[in-house]
């Protein structure tokens, strides 16, 4: 009985050395694994009674479970209170070879009323890019851009008013200088707004009415912040975008339509 056993095992173990796998070493492979950074139109929203979403939460909904998401984004946060607070220092210890990182900011570096925050679109803010860039790379992993969604502000000719177009523009010429990959939502994102319009757009962004939530007794207006049909809108194009143009992560991407 112990030979019949031995036996098969003994083959096994040959087999293993043959491929020069070292016997009692495990031949699965690690989960690729997808790292989005960012500030609150890309982070995941914890209190699911209140309608925003970020659309790097609602991003899961698209991909496989053989990828696993990761999502860093916060609210509130730009590319230099992201460095400063150290939550890009714990993103990199978590940091493997061949992991993805994208990197997504500009709506909180715009606030130069804020000196935790701001970061100029000349200056601090491709700064910052470009070291985030080399930083992934050091640890083997494969950083990506995403240019920002757009606000939702339309004029009384009903024209959207870009004023995130300079720091789109900083994110494309630092993707250039560096060659990374970049996604432009922005760009995709101001047009889709345009077309549809001032009163077609709404359901895409917060509309808080008066007398439904304790927090906002009068009801609120947010043109920044992301529904789930919003979140979801954004997060369907960039997997959209991944398929275009046949890029390594569009494998994991298993539907387009929630």
């Amino acid at each position: 009985m112990k030979t019949r056993l031995l036996l098969p095992m003994l083959l096994i173990s040959l087999n293993l050395s043959a491929q020069g796998i070292p016997v009692g070493t495990s031949t699965d492979q690690p989960k690729p694994r997808l790292h989005l950074v960012g500030d609150s139109t890309m982070a995941d929203k914890t209190n699911l009674a209140y309608p925003e979403r970020g659309w790097g939460q609602l991003l899961r909904e698209f991909l496989s479970p053989q990828l696993t998401l990761i999502n860093h984004a916060a609210n509130g946060r730009s590319t230099l209170r992201f460095l400063n607070e150290g939550r890009w220092q714990l993103l990199l210890s978590d940091l493997g070879k061949d992991d993805y990182v994208l990197i997504q900011f500009a709506h909180n570096d715009s606030k130069k009323d804020d000196p935790a925050r701001y970061a100029a679109p000349d200056s601090t803010y491709p700064q910052l890019l470009s070291r985030f860039i080399k930083e992934v790379r050091a640890k083997g992993a494969i950083p990506l851009l995403a240019t920002s969604i757009c606000r939702r502000n339309f004029n009384a000719q009903d024209q959207l008013q870009d004023d995130l177009a300079v720091y789109a523009k900083a994110m494309q010429q630092v993707a250039t200088e560096e060659k990374v990959e970049l996604f432009d939502l922005h760009s995709w994102h101001c047009a889709t707004l345009q077309q549809l319009g001032p009163a077609a757009s709404q359901p895409y962004f917060i509309q808080v009415p008066a007398g439904l939530y304790q927090k906002f007794p009068d009801g609120k207006t947010d043109n920044t912040h992301l529904t789930l049909q919003g979140a979801t809108l954004v997060a369907q194009q960039f997997v959209r975008q991944l398929k275009q143009r046949q890029h390594p992560l569009a494998q994991y991407v298993w539907r387009e339509l929630l």
